[in-house]
């Protein structure tokens, strides 16, 4: 119960991957989404983790237990946001799958002013809904630069996958398996170039600095690196969030979180829990309009954690001192 996130095995295998990809190029989504309705029932009795956080998590949300039902819907919504990323991806076919989605679009005027500026961006998302239903827009504005930081090996099969759809998409990609200084050189670099840069700010890489802020009621661990990156390159943050709405529907909303951050050296902790919680207050905000998007199967509140709650205890015990 207390395994970090990255740690959990990738789920299904490569071939079945594969299949319901080829299904869904050949025959369509609609015929592909029939699929998801065995599979999700799949997952639901072979992986018992994440069965009992997304319950946990659906309860805490929903402010009442959570049903199977509740449950099944969740991770039929999950499996339906990455089979769409197939069509989203797809490289020839990016235009017409597009067209597939009614995909309406709030505050877009919010990340076009902070693009006239002709310098980076960093948009900060997180694993809620589908961050590459943003694909969508960069379809009619081939102009724009996207680069997205995400670990490769945290789900090889899938990523290979996708990236064998659109070659284009997967040499934007910046590895977060890399260096911290090899990310940063590379998030410098395309931020020279005037690149939004997409990065998802609600997990933690094993061992990477964190801070704790009120999530749904509870302190969570949170990465402070977004943070660092846009005090240290000087960047505009805005986020970003895809919001998967039954059917076709996708609700993507652009907010600018800062036009810029500044950390002093002298404020440096007291700023970044700052920001920190400004952060998780606003996800919490998205993630409430509906709750079956947030796809973090895993105790993300670290409550089960002994090690992390310790840890917590110990930092509370000398703030207070």
């Amino acid at each position: 119960m207390s395994a970090h996130w990255s740690e959990r095995r990738e789920g299904g295998s490569r071939f079945a991957q594969r299949l319901l990809c080829a299904i869904g190029l050949r025959l369509g989504r609609p015929i592909a989404r029939l699929f998801l309705y065995p599979i999700t029932v799949y997952f639901f009795f072979r992986r018992g983790p994440e069965r009992r956080h997304s319950r946990a998590f659906l309860s805490r949300a929903l402010g009442r237990p959570a049903s199977s039902w509740s449950v099944l819907k969740h991770l039929h919504c999950y499996a339906t946001t990455i089979l769409d990323r197939v069509f989203l991806l797809a490289d020839s076919r990016l235009s017409e799958s597009s067209l597939r989605f009614d995909i309406r679009v709030h505050g877009l005027e919010q990340l076009e002013t902070q693009m006239a500026h002709a310098r980076g961006v960093l948009l900060l998302g997180a694993h809620i809904g589908s961050f590459e239903v943003m694909r969508a827009l960069a379809v009619e504005r081939p102009d724009v630069q996207v680069r997205v930081v995400m670990d490769t090996q945290q789900t090889p099969a899938m990523t290979a996958m996708l990236h064998a759809l659109n070659p284009a998409v997967a040499a934007g990609v910046i590895d977060a398996g890399q260096d911290g200084t090899a990310v940063a050189l590379a998030i410098q670099d395309a931020a020279k170039q005037g690149a939004l840069i997409g990065l998802l700010a609600d997990r933690a890489r094993p061992r990477e600095p964190t801070r704790d802020a009120t999530f749904f009621g509870s302190p969570a661990p949170f990465p402070i690196a977004p943070y660092l990156i846009a005090s240290v390159l000087k960047l505009p943050v805005v986020l970003c969030f895809g919001l998967f709405r039954g059917g076709n529907r996708y609700d993507l909303y652009f907010e600018t979180f800062a036009e810029c951050i500044q950390i002093a050296r002298r404020e440096r902790s007291a700023k970044l829990g700052e920001w920190t919680q400004r952060y998780a207050a606003r996800l919490e905000h998205y993630t409430r309009m509906d709750p079956f998007n947030w796809f973090n199967f895993y105790d993300f509140w670290h409550r089960f954690d002994d090690t992390h709650a310790a840890v917590r205890d110990s930092v509370s015990a000398r703030s207070a001192a």
